[in-house]
């Protein structure tokens, strides 16, 4: 590996370096600019004002003062009116859910097979925080948040599990929520049944609160974002902000509203599409038990039938597992950050390589550490071809170094005559300096990858290896009680071999290497790079530093095994003489690289020229 190769090394080492320092800035300033032209739009926008969306104070008072009588009628003429509120269980083997019913609405949601990770039941979110409501078309905009129900449970023939709650209005009015989960399923279906009242739509709330369910609350808010996707297939996301709270809003039809945390997710979702949407969210970091928070309004139409009204939708509730979310075939595994911002391009190779590998893999081995060897081995196997050109084009390098030297004694301090004699020399000897550096180019995309990948593939989250109690977090084997500028406030030793491997590979790739003896900064690039990731990935997923850790070890065993049994470099020498012989093959690169170093030789010949003019 020559000076240009490192050059190359470098500048790619410097962009991936750069990429990761920068990208949560842009994707900051992205996200800004994307926020402030929906709330321009939002505020060019007609909205309905708070008072039409009050619920209108019940005749409460009047009752007081009224007899005892007149009370008693009032309830039996308007039972919703009245009531006490009281939880009803209602779940399947996916999810446990509990409703109220004042509101007929979940306040809580266990997603059951889960825990958090300090080993409770994992709540997504629970509480009074957490609301879906409708806007009737009835006393000056009442809302069935406001309503008392009365729940009927019944077994459906295909196995699925209803939960009917109905709300007595009066004068032949009643509203009805009705609930519907499969037997083995996160989708919910619901549907709403309004009789004697009309109207084409009704506004439609649903507010959520994430519990915390991870070990790094912090990192766990960064991952919180919500989502949406419009019936025409436009999608979009933003990241929920902590301590401010951003708004958004689109006319288009709604196909589904998603709240993401790190690993879990809901979804409110309607196959007909909704109206328009207003979404608003944030995060209060004062409360550590809440990660985010999150509201949309929506219109949601009503088709129209015999003395009803009625509109289905849908409820996900349940993990972001990536083969579960793609299996309901309307885009919720965009939920799955698998690239992102100006790297956006690799969770393709997520999707049509990384995921199908693993899933392959796994469907017959349940060890995820062995999963995990095996998909870096198979990797590393996949990209060997490049892998042998880029060793092969450093043999190139080596062979020619006795020649190099030369050119270098015989031009002296002349830079440029140097770099003209080298690239001639290389022309006639076949040797394209770039060839070590284009095949790596390959193996980046692999890498950034696997970066997305890890961190947001819930198939990690809990899982155990050696000091590793779970595979989707840091790994800590000492905290310091303070916090490290740049490093952090634990030691996570999975970073720290992470490191050590790569500056093995830097030391192994420096002794294959010949060094240009003018430019001795070269020799110590390789090693500052280790450096810098160590703190960036000291709190990264240790499922990735792990993947790293081994896809080092790995490269060090393919290259000596490369270099031993598949380079030979006399043979290389012989043919590389050889090619002397014979007519260089026009390279339209070559010529004008070396054309524009012979205008630099010319320029720089005819400067002190013009200032002995002067």
């Amino acid at each position: 590996m020559d000076r240009n190769q490192l050059i190359g090394f470098s500048l790619l080492g410097v962009l991936l370096v750069a990429y990761l320092f920068y990208n949560n800035h842009e994707q900051k300033i992205f996200e800004e600019q994307k926020r402030a032209k929906f709330v321009a739009d939002s505020l060019a926008h007609p909205r309905r004002t708070a008072d039409s969306l009050k619920t209108a104070t019940l005749p409460v008072a009047a009752a007081a003062g009224a007899t005892d009588s007149a009370a008693e009628a009032m309830r039996r003429s308007k039972p919703a009116y009245f009531g006490e509120a009281k939880e009803v269980s209602f779940g399947n083997k996916k999810i446990t859910l509990q409703f109220s019913t004042k509101g007929a609405f979940p306040v809580s949601a266990v997603v059951n097979g889960y825990k958090t990770y300090y080993g409770k039941p994992l709540n997504l979110f629970s509480g009074a925080g957490n609301q879906l409501s409708a806007i009737l078309p009835f006393d000056n905009g009442k809302s069935t948040a406001d309503l008392y129900y009365s729940p009927a449970m019944r077994d459906e023939p295909n196995g699925d599990k209803t939960l009917d709650f109905s709300a007595d209005l009066g004068e032949g009015r009643k509203v009805n929520l009705i609930y519907t989960l499969p037997a083995d399923d996160f989708m919910m279906r619901c549907s709403l049944v309004l009789t004697g009242m009309s109207a084409s739509s009704v506004p439609l709330t649903w507010q959520i609160q994430g519990l915390r369910t991870e070990k790094d609350i912090t990192n766990e808010r960064m991952s919180t974002q919500v989502y949406y996707r419009t019936k025409s297939g436009d999608n979009d996301y933003f990241t929920v902000k902590t301590d401010k709270e951003s708004l958004q809003h689109t006319d288009a039809s709604l196909h589904w509203a998603g709240f993401r945390k790190q690993y879990f997710s809901a979804a409110l979702i309607n196959d007909d599409g909704f109206g328009k949407m207003d979404m608003k969210y944030m995060a209060r970091p004062e409360d550590t038990n809440i990660v985010a928070q999150s509201m949309v309004k929506v219109d949601l139409p009503l088709k129209p039938g015999n003395n009803a009204q009625s509109a289905a939708f849908k409820l996900y509730i349940g993990p972001n597992d990536y083969h579960t979310l793609r299996s309901y075939g309307i885009g919720l595994d965009e939920m799955v950050p698998l690239g992102v911002g100006p790297m956006a391009f690799v969770k393709y190779v997520n999707k049509f390589l990384i995921i199908p590998l693993f899933y392959f893999l796994q469907s017959f081995i349940g060890n995820i550490i062995i999963i995990i060897v095996l998909m870096t081995l198979l990797i590393r196997l996949l990209l060997s071809f490049f892998t042998y050109k880029s060793f092969l084009s450093s043999a190139k390098m080596r062979v020619m170094k006795p020649e190099l030297d030369e050119l270098r004694l015989k031009c002296g301090d002349d830079q440029q005559k140097f770099s003209m004699e080298q690239m001639k020399l290389y022309k006639s000897v076949g040797v394209n300096p770039l060839g070590g550096c284009l095949p790596m180019l390959f193996q980046l995309p692999i890498l950034l990858a696997m970066y997305y990948l890890f961190p947001s593939f819930i198939e990690f989250r809990q899982q155990h290896f050696l000091w590793a109690n779970d595979l989707s977090t840091y790994d800590s084997v000492l905290n310091f009680g303070f916090a490290i500028p740049w490093y952090g406030d634990h030691v996570s030793l999975f970073t720290l071999l992470f490191t050590a491997s790569s500056l093995f590979v830097a030391i192994y790739n420096r002794n294959m290497t010949p060094q240009d003896p003018n430019n001795p900064l070269m020799k110590y690039l390789p090693f500052i790079f280790p450096v810098i990731l160590m703190g960036m990935f000291n709190k990264m997923a240790a499922a990735l530093t792990f993947y790293y850790t081994v896809s080092n070890l790995l490269s060090m065993l393919q290259q000596f095994i490369i270099q031993k049994y598949f380079i030979d470099e006399k043979a290389i020498h012989a043919q590389l003489q050889e090619n002397k012989n014979k007519p260089p093959a026009p390279s339209k690169w070559a010529q004008k690289l070396e054309e524009m170093q012979r205008l630099q030789a010319e320029r720089a010949k005819q400067m002190p020229r013009r200032s002995d003019k002067k």
